[in-house]
């Protein structure tokens, strides 16, 4: 009972509460205040919202995908957050009606978030991708791979990247190209 009147005192805080003092907070609640929590950049508050949230709600596919994101980012629970927002893709796409297609690019986003979290650019540029296929002018899809960067080709184009003789050619280039002498 205490710590679902925390949820509701930290819900509150933004100005958000149930119809009636013995209600459960909405879903909608709870995800309309970790956004405002996200946007102050308290991500450990807004991780806090939805640790509660995925307790009352563990099928919800919005909390869920958002859940598992924070989770590898804040909680680097890395596995854990990559698997809950792969369930909450799984659990859109079975409950989608026509038109939630639209949906998708934030479940997608959220998932590559957590890819990166982990350290796993390739499989967040997948998930970037997937996302953009249901909306390919998503800023913030867009934006998450511009952060990422694009790789220079490799220098000796017919050896593979990880070859020994791109790696070295690579690193004299950058040294020079970083060398006071260069700057002048």
């Amino acid at each position: 009972m205490k710590e679902q009147d925390d949820t509701k005192k930290a819900v509150n805080q933004h100005g958000i509460s149930p119809d009636s003092p013995d209600e459960l907070i909405k879903p909608s609640n709870y995800l309309r205040a970790v956004k405002a929590s996200l946007r102050k950049g308290e991500q450990k508050a807004a991780f806090g919202l939805l640790q509660q949230a995925a307790f009352h709600y563990p099928e919800d596919p919005f909390i869920l995908s958002y859940y598992g994101c924070l989770q590898a980012l804040v909680d680097k629970k890395y596995r854990a957050g990559v698997e809950n927002c792969k369930k909450a893709i799984a659990l859109l796409q079975r409950e989608s009606s026509f038109g939630e297609e639209m949906l998708f690019p934030v479940f997608y986003l959220n998932l590559g978030r957590a890819y990166i979290a982990a350290e796993k650019k390739d499989d967040a540029l997948e998930a970037f991708k997937k996302g953009l296929k249901y909306d390919n002018g998503n800023r913030d899809i867009l934006n998450e791979i511009r952060i990422m960067g694009r790789r220079k080709k490799a220098l000796v184009p017919f050896l593979d990247r990880s070859n020994p003789i791109n790696k070295y050619i690579g690193l004299m280039l950058h040294k020079v190209n970083k060398s006071p002498e260069k700057k002048r």
